[in-house]
Formats: structure tokens, C-alpha cells, sequence
């Protein structure tokens, strides 16, 4: 390992550097770069003031880092302009700061953070040339690196500005544009320019070293600098090439990456293609073909050395010099070096000498196609490219996202992860020659709102192209909106009709009411924040597989998804409340961010664009006993140093009592039972889930169900906007329409198994009560009549057999029940025979009048019960009739009058 010490003639340096340099860089000016300051017009006797008026404190800044996206202790995946994992002096295998010195800075412990002697030797060198050459110490180019890494930091794009009559007109650039600009002003060589530059390098150096050791100011360099793209930092480097550390270097790996600082990207070896490309357009530097004819022998005259000496034979000349002969070449001369300067021994140069360039690379593919979880991990930086917890301007956090070295803990549950996609591929194919076929799954967990999982049936592209040809890549993450995953939504269908029965329990209806919900032109509606929505053209609403409707309760219209039931409900609430309803249950906006205003009967009924997200929240509110949790992809954030940064605000809000919250699930439990339409969908595991199917005019289909713990939401329909049916479409075995069961049960299934799942509270009874109303008296009435004042009054009819009376034809003769009935009840009206009467009264006349009536009245089957009375009129006296007087009866029915008699026969 390098010393950190000086010897007499290094500390005179270093006297000269730290303490007097001002003066001896001047005269070193005056003399050498005066033929060049003159050009310009300046004077050789300002040389010494220019100097010392620079700037002379330079802060090393924080080190670009990679910031790297976490699933529990798993990396999910890194973004970065520079790839780069710093380390620290003792982590490096010394033979890497022998090569880096021996090669450019073999008196860096022995001058003063400049080298007077090659400094002087370049710069008399770059005054007869007339361009600048090397001669920077180590701490000159950490310097350089800090400069052109604070510029690279600082880069960011700009918009247009047109000319004025005093300004000219400047260009726009993007980003990428103005970092190459400053990089370069930072690095500029040639000219006046060149000279002031290398001048501060040396201002900065100077001071650099009275603030650090040798070792921290050259740890500082081999950590900072680029080897090659986006490789960057020694550890990185020797990670990238060799697949090791940097403490694990070999002298001749250290050698080739001590060789790569000079000019990173023509000597890196990770191009098998090769990383040069000459006047006429062609490659070279590349790896092993077998041949060495295009290799100029003045970059391996090193081995025709060996070879000439008799060390070693052509045949392992030319397996040594066979790929990447330049960078060889360069290695070569770091090798030579290390043995002039004692390093290394003769046998050692020869051994790397004569062992080819190998290169045993690991990936630095980076960003969310190379993800376990692509469109999670594209949510999460849609998350961080707009949320302020990350930066109050674009490119703050964009730097955040690439520069910052964040170390971000997702909500994602690789289990529930691995269990999602698996599902997915095995349910719904990424893509169908017949529609633009698209599928999402995501679970969260519903009493934190964490997002578990994000399956997608496309696979994420790793360039746009491939989503341009071909139909199984998209970048849209399906489930999220058109601010976090590209989508504008999907027709909620009626998963959406959760918000009305929410706003009907809210306002004090029972799920046991019966509505009127047979087919029938829409009800107008009541909307108090836009006015009311009337029917004009009298358009009915269908519903799925032709069903006419029925007069029911809203419990049975859920289980069944009867449209034209929830119209009825909707008919009696106020279409503005519903949207409310849905906005504090985190559905607000559409897909698109376009408010929901409920305007129109068809968005009861799911006709708005909504995200699978946004849903999935929504339906864990009612989980969650009434609190609802925004949906949230991050758990923690902490920097580089360890120190933990704020993030994203996510909150958990109560918006639902307890009791409707409770009475809402007991609701959408019947969807998820035994006919009801979700039942298909259930995993039958004994953890109790409730739910909502939608399907949206057969082009977009939903499954959203949820245990009290973790909320499924599945989608799968077309993702382009189109209107292909998935009825009677197969693929994988499924009709796509029952796509959504078979992938949310399985998705279901793992959420139940992982996070388990409790007993829904107990629905609030007054919320279940049976309404009694009214019931007109429609007797006397036409049938016609009858039953619409009934069907007026709520209530369905039946019409029983004719009953008797004294009418017949299809006049109601009797009705059961009358006086009060429970709300939607059914009641059964009777019309007349005409076979019928009401029996005269008779009592206390005598025997022969009595007969003599009840004969005028039609009642001909008369007998006589006689009693015998001694104070009864010899005639007889009717005491009474059976049937009584006043009751109805047929006319053939059997009178028998109660006489009493004097005597008897």
C-alpha cells in the first residue's frame, strides 16, 4: 500500500506547493504559457495575478450514487447516470494504487498536490505544440472529476428564448445537451482556455491538499472517476469488467483499469464490437477474432519486445495481443511502469504481459424492464418523478431518482408478487391477433393502503421500439392513471355501483327496501351540484343477458348486479352525493384526471374511466371498516449516509361510519356466495371476502374483492379504448370475459394464505329493517286500475281466483293484505265471480218474512233450526242466521235460520 509520507526533497515540493506555489506557478507561467496568454493580449507580468485571484477552496461534493429501489431485502431496481459503489482505502487491493501511480502520478508522495516537473515538462511541451498535454497530478484530475461530476449534477434543460432587439435568440436544450456542454467547458484543453483551466486545477489542488491526506485525496480520485460509460468508481469498475471487487483486483486487471482513466471509453472492454471506430467508420478495439493484422504493433511493442528477447514465443504473442489490442496496449504500458518503478517484478510483467485481456461482465442494465416487478417499479418512479417529497422542481427530482443514492423500501411483497404474474401467465396471454388484449392485477393491503403487488399480462419494454412492433409490449401500467403508469382508466362497469349503495345506506335506506327494478324507460334524476338529469328520450338502461328486472331489494340487487335495480335506488338519492360518496372513498377523477361529476344515469353504472388503483382503495375503504387508506408504493427512504428523508404523504382517513361500512360488506358478501355474480371468483379457503363484478358494454370486465386484510383488483378487457366483445373469445382455455375469475381468485387465494383475513363485522340492523307502507284499498276497482295504484304505491302485484261476490268480470272483489304491508311487498287482488252476496239480515222476523227475504236476496237453500219457547210467537222468531247477516256469500250456499217457536213440530 502506497506510504503516506515525504522524503526531503518531496517535503521541498511540498513547501513550494502549499506555501509558495503562487509565486512559483507564476514564474512557471511567465515563462511557459506566455507565447499563449499573449495571443489574447495579456501581459506575462499578470500571470502571477490571475493565479492568485482565482478561486482557491474546492468542496469535493457528495459522490454520484445509484439509487436503488428495494422489495424487503431484495433489490428491485437501480437508476443511475453513474454507476458507482464507493469504498473505502482498505477496500482496495493495493496493487490498484500501484498501477494508478506508477502510470500517472509516480511522485504523488512526494510533491504538493502539484508536479513541478511534469507540469513544466508538459507545459514547455504544450507551448512548442501549441496544444496542452498531460502533466496533471492525481489531485488535479480529482479535481477535474469533482468539477465535471458538480457540472453533470447542475446540468438541466432549458426551454427556447427568442431574440429581442438587444439579445440574440438561444436554442432550447434538453438535458443530455447541456450536461455534454458543461462537461466539455469543464475538461476544455486547447487555448487561452485550456491554460486558465489547468491553472485553477492547480489553484484548487493546492488547497485540496491542506484539507486531505495523500490517501484520502488519491481514494477520493479512484472512487470519482469514469472507467468507461456509466461505470464509474474503482469497485464499480473491477464489479462491471472482471465480476470482482476492487480488494480482489489482480496486478493485471488492475493494470487494464489503471490504463482506462486516460480515455475511458476507448479502452473499456465490455464492446465486444469494439470501442473505436476510425476515419472510415470501423470498429476496432474489439474482443478476440484470431487474428492480429490490424493491430499497430507501437501499441503491444511491449510483447514484440518480449518476443524479440526470446521471453516468449508468437504464438503467445498473438493469444496475448488477440482483443482489445489497444486497451493491451495500455495495459502494457501500466505494466512497464509498475516494473520500472519497482512494483512489480520482470516475471510478474511477463505473466500479465502474456495473459489476454478477459473480461467477465456483470450486468448494469438498470430501470424497471430488468425488474422483478416492472410496472410495480414504474409506478414507484412515476411516484418519484412527480411527488415533491422528492424535490420541488422536475430536475430536483429526477437528480433524486439518478443521483442521489436513495435507498427506497417498496410496499412490494415478492410473494404476492411472484403469485400475481403467475396467475396472470397462466390465465391471459400477452397479447391476441383479435384485440389490443390487456389484463392487470394489484392487491394492497387494505387497512394501510400498502400496494402489495402490480401484475400486467404485457411484458415492460427495455426500449420504446419494442412496444412500436410488437403488440406484447406496452410501458402503459394498466393499473394506474394518466399521472403514475401512462393510463387514462377503464369503464369502472359496475364495480362502480359500490358508491350508490354506500350513499343509500348513508342516507338511512334499507338493503331489505323493495324498489321497483323491472326494465322500464331510466328514471330522471335528482342532481343537486349540476341539475337534475331528465330522460327526455325515454332510453332504458339493459341489463346483462337480457334480464327483464324485477321488483327486489338492493341486498338482491347487488348479489345479481341488477342495472336497472341500482337505477331505482339512484332515482331516490341525489347523483352529486354519489359522486361525493366516491371522491372521499379516493375515486374522484377519472383515468384521465377529469373530475367525477355524475351527471348522467349511465355513470351509476360505471360508464366513467377510472384506474384499477383508485378502485382497489375504494373497495378496501368498506374492508377497512369505513377508513381508507391512499394507495401507497413506498415505506421508507434514506440517503447515502444512511439518514432517513421524508416520503411521499399518504394518509388513512375515516370517511364511512362503522355501521355502513359493516352493512356495505355484508352487501357485497352476497356477490362473492352462492349466486351471486362474483361467486366463480371466491377461493373457498374459509377466509370470508366480499366483492364486485363489473363488465362494461362486453369490452371491459372487473374483479374487485377483498378480505378485511387485502384487497384483489383484477381488470381485463381492451387496453387501447377499443370495443372488441370478450364474449365468446378463447384463449388459455378461459372466455375472456371469465378471464378476471380464474386470475383473481388465484391472486386472492395467495392473499389469504399470506395475510389471512377476519370475520366482516355484523350489518346494522336498522339498516336491515323491513319498511311497512300503506296499502291502498282497491276494491270495487278495475284490475287494470288496481294493479297500477298498487305498482304507484310501491308494491307488486298478483292476481289471485275470482272470489265471490255480487260482480264478476275483472272488478277486484278482494284484496290480502290491505290496511299495511312491508314496502315492495307482493299483494294478491281477487276479482268477483258475481256468484256472490252479502246475506239480509233477518234476525228478530218471523219465520215467514225471513224466508221470503233471503229468497228475494237469491239465497234459496234455506233450512230452519227450531227451539221451542213458551214465550215465542206461535209463528216463529229468527234470533239469528247462519251465515250471519251482512257476511258475503254464494248464492247456493246453505242458509240455516235460528228459529225459536211456541211449540215446535
Amino acid at each position: 500500500m502506497p506510504e503516506n509520507k515525504r522524503t526531503a526533497s518531496g517535503a521541498l515540493g511540498g513547501i513550494v506547493g502549499l506555501v509558495g506555489l503562487s509565486a512559483a506557478a507564476g514564474l512557471l507561467v511567465t515563462a511557459a504559457v506566455t507565447p499563449a496568454i499573449a495571443v489574447s493580449g495579456l501581459a506575462a507580468s499578470s500571470a502571477i495575478t490571475i493565479f492568485d485571484n482565482m478561486p482557491s477552496y474546492l468542496q469535493p461534493d457528495k459522490l454520484m450514487l445509484p439509487t436503488t429501489l428495494m422489495a424487503g431485502d431484495q433489490v428491485l431496481a437501480k437508476f443511475y447516470d453513474q454507476n458507482r459503489s464507493p469504498v473505502t482505502f482498505d477496500q482496495v487491493n493495493p496493487v490498484m494504487y500501484d498501477a494508478i501511480l506508477s502510470s500517472e502520478d509516480p511522485r504523488y508522495y512526494q510533491h504538493g498536490g502539484v508536479d513541478l516537473i511534469g507540469t513544466t515538462r508538459a507545459l514547455l511541451s504544450n507551448a512548442a505544440g501549441g496544444a496542452t498535454q498531460g502533466g496533471s497530478s492525481i489531485s488535479q484530475q480529482y479535481v477535474k472529476n469533482v468539477l465535471v461530476q458538480r457540472c453533470e449534477r447542475s446540468a438541466k434543460a432549458t426551454d427556447a428564448v427568442e431574440a429581442t432587439d438587444t439579445t440574440p435568440a438561444i436554442p432550447a436544450k434538453t438535458r443530455d445537451e447541456a450536461l455534454q456542454e458543461c462537461a466539455l467547458e469543464a475538461i476544455q484543453a486547447d487555448g487561452v482556455e485550456g491554460y486558465q483551466r489547468k491553472l485553477q486545477e492547480m489553484r484548487y489542488a493546492v488547497q485540496l491538499e491542506k484539507q486531505y491526506t495523500k490517501d484520502e485525496i488519491l481514494l477520493g480520485y479512484l472512487n470519482i472517476a469514469n472507467f468507461g460509460g456509466v461505470t464509474y468508481g474503482i469497485d464499480a469498475a473491477a464489479k462491471r469488467y472482471f465480476n470482482v471487487s476492487a480488494a480482489d483486483l489482480n496486478i493485471g486487471q488492475a493494470a487494464v483499469l489503471a490504463g482506462m482513466v486516460q480515455n475511458p471509453n476507448r479502452f473499456r472492454i465490455d464492446l465486444s464490437d469494439g470501442s473505436i471506430v476510425d476515419a472510415d467508420g470501423i470498429a476496432y478495439n474489439k474482443a478476440a477474432d484470431g487474428s492480429i493484422d490490424d493491430v499497430e504493433q507501437s501499441t503491444i511493442q511491449a510483447l514484440y519486445t518480449l518476443r524479440d528477447n526470446g521471453e516468449i514465443t508468437q504464438e503467445q504473442l498473438v493469444a496475448a495481443a488477440d482483443g482489445y489490442s489497444e486497451t493491451k496496449g495500455r495495459q502494457l504500458y501500466v505494466l512497464s511502469r509498475m516494473e520500472d518503478d519497482g512494483k512489480i517484478t520482470h516475471e510478474q510483467f511477463v505473466q500479465y504481459a502474456l495473459e489476454p485481456i478477459t473480461p467477465n461482465l456483470t450486468s448494469t442494465s438498470q430501470g424497471c424492464a430488468v425488474s422483478a416487478a416492472p410496472y410495480f417499479c414504474q409506478l414507484v418512479v412515476a411516484t418519484i418523478l412527480s411527488d415533491p417529497a422528492f424535490g420541488a422542481e422536475d430536475d430536483d427530482r429526477v437528480q433524486a431518482l439518478r443521483q442521489d443514492g436513495l435507498t427506497i423500501q417498496t410496499t412490494l411483497d415478492l410473494r404476492m408478487q411472484e403469485a400475481a404474474q403467475n396467475a396472470m401467465n397462466n390465465v391471459v396471454p400477452s397479447s391476441d391477433d383479435r384485440l389490443k388484449l390487456g389484463s392487470t392485477a394489484l392487491s394492497l393491503e387494505a387497512k394501510t393502503g400498502r400496494v402489495l403487488a402490480v401484475a400486467q399480462n404485457t411484458k415492460f419494454p427495455e426500449d420504446p421500439t419494442q412496444s412500436e412492433n410488437d403488440p406484447s409490449y406496452s410501458s402503459i401500467v394498466f393499473a394506474g392513471n394518466s399521472e403514475l403508469g401512462g393510463s387514462i382508466g377503464f369503464n369502472a362497469g359496475s364495480t362502480f355501483k359500490i358508491f350508490t349503495l354506500v350513499d343509500w345506506l348513508e342516507k338511512g335506506n334499507s338493503l331489505n327496501a323493495q324498489l321497483n327494478g323491472r326494465l322500464q324507460p331510466v328514471p330522471n334524476m335528482k342532481n343537486s351540484c349540476t341539475g337534475p338529469w331528465v330522460n327526455t328520450d325515454r332510453y332504458q338502461i339493459e341489463n346483462f343477458d337480457q334480464n327483464p328486472g324485477y321488483y327486489g331489494t338492493p341486498l338482491r340487487f347487488t348479489k345479481e348486479s341488477l342495472n336497472t335495480g341500482y337505477l331505482a335506488m339512484a332515482a331516490q338519492l341525489d347523483l352529486c352525493d354519489i359522486a361525493n360518496v366516491a371522491k372521499k372513498m379516493g375515486v374522484g377523477t377519472t383515468g384521465d384526471g377529469k373530475p367525477i361529476t355524475m351527471e348522467n344515469a349511465n355513470e351509476v353504472i360505471g360508464s366513467d374511466n377510472v384506474s384499477p388503483l383508485a378502485m382497489a382503495g375504494a373497495f378496501a375503504t368498506v374492508a377497512n371498516g369505513g377508513s381508507h387508506c391512499q394507495p401507497k408504493l413506498i415505506d421508507k427512504v434514506t440517503d447515502a449516509d444512511g439518514a432517513e428523508r421524508p416520503i411521499p404523504d399518504r394518509t388513512c382517513e375515516t370517511v364511512l361510519t362503522a355501521e355502513v361500512a359493516a352493512t356495505a360488506a355484508y352487501a357485497l358478501q352476497g356477490v362473492m356466495s352462492s349466486g351471486g355474480t362474483g361467486q366463480t371468483a371466491n377461493p373457498q379457503d374459509g377466509t370470508p371476502v366480499l366483492g364486485k363484478t363489473g363488465t362494461h358494454e362486453a369490452h371491459e370486465t372487473w374483479m374487485i374483492e377483498s378480505s378485511t386484510n387485502v384487497t384483489t383488483a383484477v381488470w381485463v378487457g381492451n387496453w387501447d379504448g377499443g370495443r372488441e366483445t370478450l364474449f365468446r373469445k378463447y384463449a388459455n382455455g378461459y372466455q375472456m370475459s371469465d378471464m378476471r375469475y380464474a386470475v383473481a381468485r388465484q391472486v386472492q387465494s395467495a392473499a389469504d394464505e399470506f395475510y389471512g383475513g377476519d370475520r366482516f363485522p355484523d350489518p346494522a340492523q336498522n339498516l336491515l329493517r323491513t319498511v311497512t307502507k300503506d296499502v291502498p284499498n282497491v276494491v270495487g276497482r278495475s284490475i287494470d286500475e288496481a294493479r297500477s295504484t298498487l305498482q304507484s304505491a310501491g308494491f307488486s302485484v298478483t292476481v289471485g281466483d275470482p272470489v265471490d261476490a255480487e260482480f264478476g268480470g275483472d272488478r277486484v272483489a278482494a284484496q290480502s293484505p290491505s290496511g299495511s304491508a312491508p314496502a315492495g311487498a307482493s299483494i294478491t287482488i281477487s276479482p268477483g265471480n258475481g256468484q256472490g252476496g252479502t246475506v239480509p239480515d233477518v234476525s228478530g222476523q218471523n219465520l215467514n218474512a225471513a224466508q221470503s227475504a233471503l229468497k228475494s236476496a237469491g239465497y234459496n237453500n234455506l233450512s230452519v233450526s227450531c227451539k221451542d219457547d213458551s214465550g215465542a210467537p206461535d209463528e216463529g222468531r229468527v234470533t239469528a242466521t247462519n251465515p250471519a247477516g251482512g257476511t258475503s256469500a254464494n248464492k247456493s250456499t246453505a242458509i240455516v235460520l235460528d228459529v225459536v217457536k211456541k211449540k215446535c213440530q
